[in-house]
């Protein structure tokens, strides 16, 4: 205990999961020396890992257990553990959590269920026990714990360890879901697939998914992170430490669950539309860093491969085969992926068709096929050497087709020899029958051995070290939904704008047509005219906006337009507004708040066609300068922005400064404002600035901000 009764300080969450991976004296709370027993799995787990520190398990009615020295409750402890495992139901965990956390432990695992995934009662509950660990930092509840292969430390409750064949490897995997863990465990043992750490968070009352990814990061024998991700509850905290991870070397790949449309943003604006929370994370992975994967399969796979070591410099692969049809799905998957089967160079040709004589190989074609020529050892293993040493490809795949079922040591051997040699490019397998004991004997020893052509050509496109990443690409916009906001009129949202920052044109409101004309002609024509409605979003879909009108038609156009927006709405709008037009580059730049994200920041083309035309780029909030020019730099219309096809350049300087200015009010108004786009958003030639056309704001029910215009 801390000296004087002294309660001690939280230790970071990097300083927790430290306890929890690689604890000197560890406490089973409520463990069973019954090895059938969910609760006797901890303590059989860390004697079977070999742990080495002070082991206790608190149990009154355990006297002794081979390994642990037992006491019959925490205060009973002779030491304070740095780290616990809390094998009890929902109530004696909130009991030994606060017993536990009285003595000075740094980190417990919590194994029970019956909190927040239990519904209202179950947060209830949670907050309990949260509150009853004070400092001690707590992973779970509802959690099947972790597993540090590289120490030894087993601190879990998950059967998934029976599995044979389970191995150390450089894969650190942080999971929101103890089952998930469990099947990646025992999926990755007959694969030859092995990892560092395993990190099931549960539900995340206190240490979450960016403590994990921090912890793999700073971890030496994590060389790629591999993610489960359901929701994150830290979101621009995930981004910081994903990137501190990609700055450091270790690739980040995640799968995400829920890309349905069925999670789309609800809005009323065209940014609503243009951001379903699935492209949420499609950002937010962008912004990080991190690659997403879209299968589950991938998880295991893909990691594995990247921890191998090797990089690719380009993207021209090579693919050696026995057998025509496999190669083909091969070829077929890579060119899906942009990735080249380039001809062989005229040097390695020469070389191929003295190692294969008698025109049994087409010495220029790739895939290279063997089938004429047999598979035999004599042939197979220096033409895998000739191709692993040429510089006609990037990367090398190597098909093993039926003839390995018979003798799968024949393409095998070479292929790990030559994987084995220092500064080797990456070389595949891909494995078309189906051979798992050949599978896990070539990941076994550093060779990436794959049973479908298109986890093989996934695998090789992350390899392809040179490769820019691809920028942003949205899929087709959902239907806007039924808002759940309180929609302000244009001018409301201008008026809001220009105080951060962000112009419009110049323009005057008027009751009806003759008033409109009458101001009118302090203005400079044509003018837009456009009906004033609280609570409509596309003024266009009812006949509300008539653009390029003369001063001399202004009364008969807005006494039209005001006729045909009544009808239309079964009431007359509130005012007309007459506004200058402006020309220049029509962008559109938004806000929507994902339930589960935040304030997410839009930028895209622009206009009527905004989401016909489907470009755009998401950024959680705030974005600062070099996130906007970011974001303005992967748009696909970039270089028309720039100047491209003889345009003139815009104001780039001007359209950076409005999406910070636009970002920093986003921030400033918090959950008052549900959603605000500008759209469209002008931007002149260099030094002419901004100026927002059209401009809906959406405030949270009944929360509009003192102040704001009515």
């Amino acid at each position: 205990m801390a000296e004087g009764g002294a309660r001690p300080a939280a230790p970071s969450g990097l300083q927790a999961l430290g306890a929890l991976c690689r604890p000197q004296r560890v406490a089973v709370v409520g463990g069973s020396a019954d090895p059938g027993k969910i609760a006797g799995r901890p303590v059989r787990f860390l004697h079977r890992g070999g742990f080495a520190g002070a082991s206790y398990l608190v149990n009154p009615n355990l006297p002794e257990v081979a390994g642990f020295t037992s006491v019959g409750s925490v205060a009973a402890l002779p030491e304070v553990p740095d780290a616990a495992f809390v094998a009890l139901g929902t109530a004696g965990a909130i009991a030994a959590v606060r017993e536990l956390a009285a003595l000075g432990t740094a980190a417990a695992v919590v194994l029970a269920a019956g909190f927040t995934e239990s519904g209202a009662e179950g947060a209830k509950r949670q907050a309990e026990l949260l509150a009853a660990a004070g400092p001690m930092r707590l992973l779970g509840p509802n959690t099947l714990g972790l597993v540090n292969l590289s120490d030894g430390v087993y601190l879990t409750a998950s059967d998934a360890l029976e599995t044979p064949g389970i191995s150390r490897g450089a894969v650190g995997v942080a999971a929101q879901s103890g089952g998930i863990m469990a099947s990646l465990l025992s999926r990755a043992g007959g694969r030859g697939i092995g990892f560092s750490t395993l990190l099931a968070t549960g539900n995340e009352a206190d240490l979450e998914l960016a403590d994990c990814v921090e912890y793999l990061t700073e971890d030496d024998n994590t060389a790629v992170i591999a993610l489960y991700i359901e929701a994150l509850r830290s979101p621009r905290r995930f981004v910081e430490v994903a990137r501190r991870a990609v700055a450091a070397g270790k690739a980040v790949l995640a799968y995400k669950v829920g890309r349905s449309e069925a999670g789309a943003l609800a809005a009323s604006s065209h940014t609503g539309a243009l951001a379903g929370s699935d492209r949420a994370y499609d950002a937010l992975f962008a912004e990080a860093g991190v690659e997403r994967l879209t299968r589950f399969t991938d998880l295991l796979e893909l990691p594995a491969a990247l921890a191998a070591g090797k990089r690719s410099a380009g993207r021209r692969v090579g693919v050696l085969t026995t057998t025509g049809g496999a190669a083909t799905v091969i070829a077929d998957a890579c060119g899906a992926l942009g990735l080249v089967l380039p001809g062989l160079g005229a040097a390695t040709a020469a070389a191929l068709g003295e190692l294969v004589p008698g025109g049994d190989v087409d010495a220029s074609h790739n895939p290279i096929d063997l089938t004429l020529a047999g598979t035999r050892s004599e042939v197979m293993a220096p033409v895998i050497e000739l191709l692993a040493a040429c510089d006609d490809f990037d990367a090398l795949v190597v098909v093993l087709g039926s003839s390995a079922v018979a003798r799968p040591r024949l393409v095998a051997d070479p292929l790990i020899a030559c994987a084995a040699r220092p500064g080797a490019k990456p070389l595949l397998a891909y494995v078309s029958p189906h051979l798992p004991e050949v599978l896990e004997r070539l990941n076994r020893a550093g060779v990436p051995a794959f049973e479908d052509p298109e986890s093989c050509a996934a695998a090789l496109a992350l390899l392809a070290a040179t490769s820019p990443p691809a920028p942003f690409s949205a899929p087709p916009a959902a239907a806007p939904h039924a808002a759940a906001a309180t929609i302000g009129d244009e001018v409301e949202a201008k008026e809001l704008l220009a105080r951060h920052g962000i112009p419009s044109p110049r323009r005057a409101v008027a009751a009806e047509a003759t008033e409109a004309a009458r101001l009118a002609a302090h203005l400079t024509p044509p003018f837009a005219l456009k009906a004033l409605v609280r609570g409509l979003a596309h003024k266009s879909d009812v006949g509300g906006v008539a653009l390029g009108v003369a001063l001399a038609d202004v009364p008969a156009v807005g006494a039209a337009l005001l006729a045909r927006v009544g009808a239309a709405l079964g009431a007359p709008p509130a005012a007309l507004l007459v506004e200058e037009m402006a020309h220049g580059e029509e962008l559109l730049l938004g806000m929507v708040r994902d339930p589960g994200l935040g304030a997410l920041i839009v930028l895209g083309a622009g206009g009527v066609a905004a989401e016909l035309v489907d470009d755009t780029v998401l950024r959680l909030a705030p974005v600062d300068r070099r996130g906007a020019e970011e974001m303005i730099a992967s748009l696909r219309l970039a270089p028309l922005l720039q100047g491209a096809r003889g345009r003139e350049p815009v104001d780039l300087e001007a359209l950076a400064e409005a999406v910070v200015s636009f970002s920093a009010l986003v921030e400033e108004l918090g959950e008052t404002l549900a959603e605000l786009e500008v759209n469209p958003l002008v931007v002149g030639a260099a030094g002419e600035g901004v100026l927002a056309l059209d401009a809906v704001v959406g405030w949270s029910e009944a929360m509009r901000p003192q102040g704001s215009p009515s």
